[in-house]
């Protein structure tokens, strides 16, 4: 136990502490130019797999290869939980006629539809986008709507269908369960990352194997809903299960959307300053964005955002060693659980 404590005390080091690694990401979802990211001073970048969510957009291999050469760490977005009806599976059929798996249309996001997730048709989409994503070159996933388990348990979904949420959160842990073991073993990716964002509640149903397979958790909202701060009890609820997360090991990606876009003076700086302490207090990454969550561009703060970096060489090399550690520190966590249970 002494040495598993110790290589969570390096691993945190590694990722979160002043002069270390991993020091900031970025997460940008339309029109991403991959010169711009590859020229900045963030770490870990999140972008979708193409400028305008559509194929003819796909970034080519040489220009993620060209942002992994500048020393970063490149994920995929990619929603698991909703369909996307500018995607290239989007059969413009279904909105007369939808297929048994797709649920009604999200009024906070139109033109995304909740699915339901255990369909094996939904999985063969999936596991298609997936393959492009890793022929383009990136190092994983960001997966994103985990959280819409909650959403087919909820007796108020206005779908006339509903699960237990056990049910729905052990289909969810099983879907990206599959998709890990897709890229992982079947393509043969050992060190492809998963990390999915949001959705951290549904630790209440694992038995071990969803926190074994993720390499971290993106969390979206935790301190503020958009410029306003949140109820600390809610705060204190959610931050629970991300913690358990982070003490196995894995990175936390936090975005806040609280720049209003005045500027890093008053009000403004003030907010962001208070996010920026309390994530770096957790050992979280943080990523102020814009407030009106459009994703749309790199939000570079002087000075703040990202943080002045060390050269090329060493910081390569240090994300190379992060990454390292970060698999010693799930290898020895699931040998500690493994005996634990024996």
């Amino acid at each position: 136990m002494a040495i598993f404590n110790r290589l969570c005390q390096m691993i945190n080091v590694g990722i979160t502490e002043p002069g270390t690694s991993i020091k900031s990401w970025a997460y940008q979802l339309q029109n991403a130019d991959p010169e711009e990211i590859a020229t900045s001073n963030f770490d870990i970048i999140v972008i979708d797999y193409s400028r305008d969510g559509t194929d003819s957009g796909m970034y080519n291999p040489e220009e993620i290869e060209m942002i992994k050469e500048s020393g970063k760490i490149v994920l995929a977005y990619l929603s698991i939980g909703e369909a996307e009806d500018y995607r290239f599976y989007w059969n413009d059929s279904w909105r007369e006629n939808p297929p048994e798996w797709l649920g009604k249309e999200n009024p906070e996001w139109p033109g995304n539809y909740p699915v339901r997730y255990w369909y094996e048709e939904w999985h063969e989409i999936i596991i298609r986008y997936v393959d492009k994503i890793i022929s383009q070159g990136f190092n994983g996933l960001y997966l994103n709507r985990i959280d819409v388990f909650e959403y087919w348990s909820n007796p108020d979904n206005g779908e006339n269908f509903t699960i237990s949420v056990e049910e729905a959160a052990k289909l969810m842990i099983d879907f990206v369960l599959k998709i890990a073991y897709y890229c992982r073993v079947e393509r043969g990716i050992n060190d492809f990352l998963i990390v999915p964002q949001n959705g951290e509640n549904i630790l209440e149903y694992d038995n071990g194997s969803y926190l074994d397979a993720i390499s971290g958790i993106g969390i979206e909202d935790l301190w503020y809903e958009g410029l306003k701060p949140k109820d600390p009890e809610e705060i204190s609820c959610r931050m629970h299960y991300i913690d358990i997360i982070k003490e196995a090991g894995k990175i936390v990606l936090s975005v806040e959307y609280v720049d209003d876009g005045s500027g890093y003076v008053g009000e403004n700086k003030q907010r962001i300053d208070d996010y920026y302490s309390k994530a770096r207090s957790k050992g979280y990454i943080p990523y102020a964005a814009l407030c009106d969550r459009k994703l749309d561009e790199l939000n570079i703060i002087d000075g703040i955002q990202p943080p002045e970096t060390e050269n090329l060489e060493e910081k390569t090399v240090g994300l190379l060693i992060v990454l390292i550690i970060m698999s010693l520190i799930s290898l020895a966590y699931k040998v500690i659980r493994s005996k634990s249970k024996s």
